[in-house]
């Protein structure tokens, strides 16, 4: 059981790092991944050396644990300081064809500056300086119109001079004073040269919603009639059937939501690959699926719609999948601690959300001390309310993440971040289920990149959406009090 942990959380570690930690830092990966692993190691070899049942020293986790963070942040901040990422305080340009393998941008002769200021008329947007730096043109200067107007002007205008040389992006500086950064444009480079890399790998995703699939199923028939050897599976192949009704409604729910997700993207012109599932070939069968953005996001209309679709879509194919499962699911006593993954006992007081619909689905026959021996599709549900929670994290680069930053701002939206990961951390005190994920977030970047145009503010309809969507996520992630758990279950609903 420990290498299996063990390995599910080197999995996690892997995905945090490549997908975002190593695009803003030289640092090998493979560095920060065991640093990051390091604490896992340490308590790993605790308990293999003198049992699971005996208590680990509290300096054998506290100290492991603050020690390779610190590491780890002086190493991430180390390859920052040797000029991957130009990002500051007061600049933040890292857009998503921006790469440290790329040459950097060399300063515009007179001719071509003068060029670029006649791109930014003084109505729409007075420009009254240019800084060169190593992978950006900074332009300041006075906003003198909507910021809608000022950037489809100055785009048009420099696109007319300088072809798709640059990518234009339009940002909050300090004291809220926008400023505009041209980007080099590597993509028009490398497909002049025939260097593009494919957005899409039909192949390659069809492939892995195969072995996810077969992973699924057994893990379904192990969720179906308990724990079965793959000896017993391969003797009897037509114990498979019992696994398919959680594979193929869990596959649905990862699929749909990010299938959401890619249809937004293609709605907005942003190259995007197909989803690409995770398999695990233990536990829940996979580690859930993701789709990678292979071009910016124009703007943070595009960015929350992009971020939102996903955990919409979801959530609706979701319920009604719980709702079913629940309806076809057995009350049977509680026994001994409730654990969340306990799917033939389980308590569903752990979801303000769930104690509801479980509440609404089964009636009078859910009451005090009762858990719930769950259906397959019921187990899937569960987990995809679990998806859609922690996708809807208000950190990073997660969708949560997009969506504060499309609300209200880049920098508004990291310091939400910031909060959000110490009260995550402060409530899986209550939640233990949460812990994993807490500290999981605590390595995952602040900072969201930006869109080009990432100064136009959403309209009321998408800022009432949002709110409603980490309304959606507190319901799922707070558990269900105590006292309103013992007066609900004592009141059969009619």
């Amino acid at each position: 059981m420990i290498w299996l942990a063990l390995l599910l959380l080197g999995l996690t570690t892997y995905l945090v790092v490549q997908r975002s930690v190593a695009r803003v830092t030289r640092t090998p990966w493979w560095i920060l991944w065991l640093t990051l692993m390091m604490p896992a190691f340490v308590i790993g070899t605790w308990a293999l050396t003198h049992g699971e049942n005996e208590p680990i020293p509290p300096v054998l986790l506290i100290g492991p644990f603050l020690l390779c963070t610190i590491v780890y942040f002086l190493l991430v901040q180390w390859g920052r300081i040797r000029g991957v990422t130009p990002s500051s305080a007061n600049n933040s340009v890292k857009p998503a064809e921006v790469s440290a393998s790329k040459p950097v941008i060399s300063p515009m002769d007179k001719t071509e500056e003068t060029t670029l200021q006649s791109c930014f008329p003084w109505s729409i947007y007075y420009l009254q300086s240019v800084e060169y730096r190593p992978q950006a043109v900074i332009c300041r200067g006075q906003l003198r119109s909507t910021p809608e107007v000022a950037y489809q002007t100055v785009r048009d205008n420099i696109a007319a001079h300088f072809g798709d040389r640059f990518l234009i992006v339009f940002q909050a500086g300090a004291g809220n004073k926008p400023f505009f950064a041209l980007v080099p444009n590597f993509q028009t480079r490398d497909r002049a040269k025939g260097q593009t890399k494919p957005v899409t790998r039909p192949v390659l995703a069809l492939g892995l919603l195969i072995i996810t699939l077969f992973t699924t199923t057994l893990a379904g028939v192990e969720i179906a009639n308990g724990a079965v050897s793959l000896q017993t599976v391969a003797s009897n192949p037509a114990m498979l059937q019992s696994g398919l009704a959680y594979a193929l409604s869990l596959l649905i729910i990862l699929g749909i939501h990010e299938l959401g997700h890619y249809f937004t993207t293609r709605f907005y012109k942003v190259r995007a690959s197909l989803p690409y599932f995770i398999p695990i070939p233990f536990a829940l069968g996979t580690f859930g699926a993701f789709i990678q953005m292979r071009s910016p996001v124009p703007n943070r209309k595009a960015l929350f719609d992009i971020a939102i679709a996903g955990p919409v879509a979801g959530f609706v194919i979701t319920l009604p999948i719980l709702i079913w499962g629940l309806a076809h699911s057995q009350v049977v006593p509680l026994t001994g601690e409730p654990e969340i993954f306990n799917f033939r006992a389980f308590n569903p007081s752990f979801s303000i959300l769930l104690a509801l619909l479980s509440k609404v689905t089964l009636g009078s026959a859910l009451a005090a001390g009762k858990g719930i021996d769950l259906h397959p599709l019921a187990v899937s549900g569960c987990l995809g309310l679990v998806v859609t929670a922690l996708n809807l994290m208000p950190i990073g680069q997660l969708d949560g993440g997009h969506i504060v930053h499309a609300m209200f701002g880049q920098r508004s939206g990291a310091a939400i971040g910031q909060i959000s990961r110490l009260l995550v951390l402060l409530l899986s005190l209550a939640q233990p289920w949460l812990l994993f994920w807490a500290i999981i977030l605590f390595f995952l970047p602040a900072v969201d990149e930006p869109a080009l145009n990432d100064v136009s503010e959403l309209d009321n309809r998408r800022d009432l959406l949002g709110l409603l969507a980490l309304g959606l996520l507190l319901l799922i992630i707070l558990p269900m009090p105590r006292l309103l758990t013992d007066l609900f279950l004592a009141n059969p609903v009619p």
